[in-house]
């Protein structure tokens, strides 16, 4: 397969999750805002979005104030910003548009189906109601994934989709998880379990940001079929490092990517699948004793360098060199 190609493929499919990513993290953001809470607590819900995908500085450069309505503009609309959902939808169209050849009529259809449509809500934008809007990002998101599944063939093309599709989400599970903990060392949230909230504010604060943490990567239900208690910090960590059922959790999109690349394995993909058995073997003889001791928000700092390096060396071994693209 040529490199190009690859690279279409990967990122159509990259930029789809990271789409349905950013709805999920907006939406949770956006009705938990809804609710009766602390000022402070509200800013800094919508500032800890910005952080998780590093867009704070360039937020600021184009806003004045960081509140719901800025982000919301800024996230959803802003084409200048490549992780907005306009950024998204229209880079995973375009991607799918350059290989129509290598993917079914169904699968450019639903991703062509959902730039135009996104083309009148642009236009409607003042009136549209975001919890809609959101849910329909999340629903053309799913729609795709089951399409893709659906009607192609399981070769080298559905091989790269996937790929892409696990690295972005492995990414996106962590960055919630360290902007949560950021600042915090593991003794202290160990400390924080054994103690109760000094106030109702301190309650509001931790249950509906865990609950809303939880409802991003739509595992609340998950938890609560698995731990049927009430919600700390250790049990969310369990479930979203280690549970290897749960979609969404970094050992489970690891698992999911080691048998993808050697599918697809080439001459220059045995580096690949040495850090991916590396990380796969942390992960395995690991547990969240041993997380919290070292520290969760050092361990996750640990796991995004080491995903990240792997999505390099992925590029380098199979796409376009980025200061090509």
């Amino acid at each position: 397969m040529l490199s190009r190609t690859a690279d279409c493929l990967y990122w159509m499919a990259r930029y789809t999750e990271r789409a349905e990513n950013t709805a999920r993290m907006l939406d949770v953001n956006h009705q938990t805002s809804l609710l009766p809470q602390p000022e402070e607590f509200l800013e800094q819900s919508w500032k800890k979005l910005l952080t998780i995908s590093k867009l704070e500085d360039s937020f600021l450069a184009k806003y004045e104030v960081i509140n719901r309505e800025n982000v919301l503009d800024f996230m959803i609309y802003e084409t200048s910003n490549s992780s907005s959902i306009a950024s998204c939808l229209f880079a995973a169209r375009e991607n799918a548009r350059v290989i129509r050849g290598k993917i079914t009529s169904e699968v450019w259809e639903t991703q062509n189906t959902t730039w135009l449509e996104w083309q009148r809500i642009v236009e409607a934008r003042n009136s549209a109601d975001p919890s809609r809007l959101l849910e329909w990002v999340k629903h053309r998101c799913h729609l795709f994934r089951g399409v893709m599944h659906g009607t192609m063939l399981k070769n080298q093309s559905f091989y790269f989709m996937n790929v892409g599709t696990l690295l972005e989400r492995a990414d996106n599970t962590a960055r919630i998880l360290q902007t949560k903990y950021e600042g915090q060392s593991a003794k202290v949230l160990g400390a924080n379990e054994k103690r109760a909230d000094d106030g109702t504010d301190g309650e509001f604060f931790d249950f509906y940001h865990w609950a809303a943490l939880l409802r991003s990567v739509s595992a609340f239900e998950i938890y609560r079929q698995i731990y049927s208690d009430q919600v700390t910090p250790k049990q969310v960590a369990q479930l979203l490092i280690f549970n290897k059922q749960m979609p969404r959790s970094l050992v489970c999109c690891v698992n999911e990517l080691i048998p993808l690349v050697a599918e697809i394995k080439n001459a220059q993909s045995k580096e690949i699948e040495r850090l991916l058995g590396k990380l796969k073997a942390n992960l395995d003889y690991s547990d969240i004793d041993e997380v919290f001791a070292q520290g969760l928000e050092e361990y996750i700092e640990e796991f995004l360098a080491r995903i990240n390096h792997i999505a390099d060396e992925f590029s380098n071994a199979y796409l376009i060199p980025l200061a090509v693209a």
